[in-house]
């Protein structure tokens, strides 16, 4: 454990920032692990928040990748020849990220809703996504009511929409695009949407049960994301922190519950900095105020990430289970199973609790929304990845992903309705 602990820290005194940056010289390494030290070492360094980890290994084989600055380069790949007798296996898959960033950047979207398909065939602006949901509750009062429930710190509306025939029935929460590069999220939060409102065939699906959807929960780190190239792994909000240059928190590491527990940073400067206190985001606080204003009618949670093609549920902050995971896994794994029987991509996921499957990471949204509004279904999906980096599928792929996708919620729909509803 000594030896782990002082190559992490030579490696912590060695690297630089992320930070924000136009990605010359960075480069993506692939890294497979084959000893549980290994495996460790990776997460470790993870946790130092100083390399951008966008995927994770989840078992012995399993690849992580991680994005390296240039001046840490050569020490890291020496830290992974030398760090066990048999080394650490790697390869470089991007040679400089900002080339392979602008050559997969998508196309901006127009600046106006035009119609509901559009915004199945590319990846449209907050403003579109704002747009569209104000339209549907001009078109369908009776059953969509649209709220803004705060504005972010560069003072963007976080539209919430209702959908729903009776306001006392069970309720389930979504939300979507928490983390700004995981433009695929806010699509299936999207088609949800389209299918419950402008789909006649799903008029069951609101019967009984009503829907709280915010479909872009960090809307600045969002059109961040989106405001040039080498902006496009943008993951943190935008709100500046005081006494650092380095903008933004994560925000999946600022809810208050076991808050820098585990796998969270306090500099921020970090990837998953958790933020100077809890709640200290507006867009945080704006979810938080909303769930514990409905905890009684809301039944069931689920926040939309990418990537990884994984059915998440709490605890996040430890590897312990918590009381219902009986209930949750098998809920989860009917869910991937009936997305996995229509995907024309392939998908399989994997079902169990964020520590266990993934890494622990504590002060994220699902672990609050359980452990202090006391809603026992909660969960995190990690949606399918695409182009070279996981976060950027090419437009091509969001349709087919969130009609898979949304098989998969008419089961959490049909559970809430059968073991919450009143009628």
């Amino acid at each position: 454990m000594s030896k782990l602990y002082n190559v992490l820290l030579v490696l912590c005194l060695a690297c630089g920032t992320l930070g924000e940056n136009n990605y010359e010289g960075y480069k993506l390494y692939q890294i497979t692990p084959k000893t549980e030290d290994q495996v460790e070492f990776l997460h470790q360094l993870d946790s130092n928040g100083h390399f951008d980890f966008l995927r994770h290994s989840r078992l012995l084989g399993d690849n992580s990748e991680v994005i390296v600055a240039p001046e840490i380069q050569d020490f890291f790949e020496n830290t992974l020849i030398n760090f066990t007798a048999s080394g650490l296996e790697y390869k470089i898959t991007v040679e400089n990220v900002r080339e392979a960033l602008e050559t997969e950047t998508a196309p901006n979207s127009t600046n106006h809703y035009q119609a509901s398909s559009s915004l199945f065939t590319e990846f449209v602006s907050h403003a579109v996504m704002n747009e569209y949901l104000l339209t549907l509750e001009r078109l369908y009062p009776h059953i969509v009511q649209v709220e803004s429930i705060g504005r972010t710190f560069e003072g963007r509306d976080l539209l919430l929409i209702k959908i729903g025939a009776n306001p006392n029935n069970p309720t389930i929460l979504v939300d979507a695009g928490i983390h700004a590069r995981e433009w695929i999220a806010p699509p299936v939060a999207l088609y949800i949407i389209n299918q419950l409102v402008e789909n006649p065939a799903n008029y069951r699906l609101y019967q009984n049960v009503n829907w709280n959807i915010i479909p872009s929960l960090n809307p600045d780190g969002y059109e961040f994301s989106r405001s040039s190239t080498w902006n496009r792994l943008w993951r943190k909000t935008r709100q500046p922190n005081q006494s650092s240059t380095c903008i933004g928190t994560d925000p999946n590491r600022n809810f208050e519950y076991y808050w820098m527990f585990a796998g969270a940073s306090a500099d921020p400067c970090d990837e998953i900095y958790a933020g100077p206190q809890p709640f200290s985001e507006p867009e945080t606080a704006a979810l938080a105020t909303y769930a514990l204003r409905n905890r009684d009618q809301i039944k069931l949670y689920i926040s939309f990430h990418s990537y990884g093609n994984m059915i998440l549920y709490p605890w996040g902050y430890t590897n312990d289970l918590p009381d219902n995971a009986e209930e949750l896994q098998w809920l989860g794994e009917l869910a991937g199973l009936a997305i996995g029987r229509v995907s024309t991509l392939n998908s399989r996921y994997v079902v169990g609790s964020s520590t266990n499957v993934l890494y622990a990471a504590a002060g994220g949204s699902d672990d609050w929304v359980k452990g202090v509004t006391g809603v026992g279904l909660a969960y995190t999906i990690e949606l399918p990845a695409g182009g070279l980096f996981g976060f950027n599928p090419p437009a091509t792929s969001i349709l087919p992903i969130v009609q898979e996708t949304f098989e998969g919620i008419t089961i959490f729909h049909a559970y809430v309705e059968a073991a919450y509803s009143k009628n």
